[in-house]
């Protein structure tokens, strides 16, 4: 794992392809990954070994059983929010090491209730208005690039 101890955090995540394609720039990056339950695929899928389920041991990876759960276990974690409803894009955001940045499931995002209790750590990347998202696993590339590049791409070459 390199120096800045980035998180990415997916929530109820339903794709296996862009868990895989999401642990393998985790793996690149030596960031953590957190996966929220339910998933809509089981982790040992042949989509998941196609998309970098090879890397899968070189990933540090966390399971919870619900969003709780996550909290509980995380008691001081600063949480990044990436969704579409919030004015506040991903630049604006001032990244540390030991960040955690959570991605919501592909066709609902992260929970309203979660978003509004949190509205301050919202983030978005900026796209085109009648776009509806941009695909996970590129989204959590993106933003997690300006956080490592943020924290001076700290033990990567």
């Amino acid at each position: 794992m390199n120096a800045s101890n980035l998180n990415i955090v997916l929530f109820e995540p339903g794709i296996a392809l862009n868990t895989g394609n999401i642990g393998r720039t985790c793996a690149a990056t030596g960031s953590a990954l957190h996966l929220i339950r339910p998933f809509g695929f089981r982790l040992n899928e042949k989509e998941i070994k196609r998309a970098g389920m090879d890397y899968w041991e070189r990933i540090e990876v966390h399971d919870y059983i619900n969003y709780r759960d996550f909290l509980e276990r995380n008691p001081e974690a600063r949480i990044f929010y990436a969704t579409t409803k919030t004015d506040r894009l991903y630049t604006e955001a001032r990244f540390a090491p030991g960040d955690y940045i959570m991605f919501g499931n592909e066709s609902r995002g992260i929970r309203p209730e979660i978003l509004k209790k949190n509205e301050d750590m919202c983030i978005r990347i900026p796209m085109l208005p009648d776009e509806r998202c941009l695909n996970l696993a590129n989204s959590a590339a993106v933003v997690l690039y300006e956080a490592l590049r943020q924290c001076g791409f700290s033990g990567l070459s």
